[in-house]
């Protein structure tokens, strides 16, 4: 798993400096899915180990920061789109681009967040065994 959260953590960190150079590196907001795969991949990083406590909390930090990185982009997103339907009003390219951002970060932190939880699961179930 610690490989998984390196990739998506790279992800986060593709994404995020992409839609920082889509909306002509005015907007430092669009980086913060670079923060959250910074924090994924260091997580990543630190569970490549052979100690078992170890990686098991390093993962467990990683699947908070995915499913942080899920929840509040998410919600965020939806709320603005909410807002943009019921008064009718087209969102701007701009607050369209960060919603585009946002529902692609909560997305893949979403996939992340499965991943983790499934691989958790299944562990548990061989320790138990």
């Amino acid at each position: 798993m610690a490989k998984i959260a390196k990739l998506f953590g790279a992800l986060l960190v593709v994404l995020g400096i992409a839609f920082f150079v889509m909306t002509g590196s005015a907007h430092k907001t669009a980086l913060i899915p670079t923060w959250f795969g910074l924090a994924m991949f260091v997580c990543g990083v630190l569970a490549t180990t052979e100690d078992a406590k170890k990686r098991m909390l390093w993962m467990h930090i990683a699947v908070t920061i995915g499913l942080l990185g899920f929840l509040f982009p998410g919600i965020r997103a939806g709320l603005a789109m909410q807002h943009a339907s019921a008064t009718g009003v087209a969102l701007s390219e701009v607050a369209a681009t960060a919603a585009h951002e946002e529902l692609a970060m909560a997305a893949i932190c979403l996939l992340f967040t499965v991943l983790c939880v499934r691989s958790f699961i299944n562990a548990r179930r061989q320790r138990l065994v």
